[in-house]
């Protein structure tokens, strides 16, 4: 009579185990990527009101200008923009329009930084430059986002 296998080799195991090591090498830092980058967007959509907000008061005051010393009800926004979880807080420059939003809980290499939406008026429309600084440890470093 032949012998039926039961169960699986040493061998077997350790191939199923290595597979699963390279997979999960592969896929814990894509999804660490992914989370950031989720959290990222989530900065872009706590800004848009208030973007919104200046292009509308440079449109109705013939560009930016020098926003008044009520900011945000000049802007039209009942008072600064509430924190959420990515963002610590959200300032407008008043000479510029430019709007500065601090970001936490990102991550390793964004917490503290700042991501500033610089506005442009122009004939038909208000387009907006974003740069990003990163102050960490007596360096502070600029680039684009």
């Amino acid at each position: 009579m032949k012998k039926v296998q039961q169960g699986f080799t040493l061998i077997e195991l350790m191939i199923v185990v290595a597979i699963i090591g390279i997979l999960a090498a592969v896929a814990i830092p894509q999804y660490q990527d992914y989370v950031t980058r989720a959290k990222l967007s989530k900065v872009n959509v706590a800004v848009d009101p208030v973007k919104t907000a200046v292009a509308m008061f440079a449109q109705e005051n013939a560009g930016v200008g020098t926003i008044p010393a009520n900011g945000w009800t000049s802007l039209g926004l009942a008072g600064a923009p509430t924190a959420t979880t990515e963002v610590s807080g959200i300032t407008v420059t008043a000479a510029t329009g430019a709007i500065v939003a601090t970001l936490r809980s990102i991550g390793t290499g964004y917490d503290g930084s700042t991501v500033t939406y610089t506005p442009t008026v122009g004939n038909s429309a208000v387009t907006w430059a974003v740069t990003c600084s990163y102050s960490h440890a007596n360096m502070t470093k600029t680039f684009g986002c």
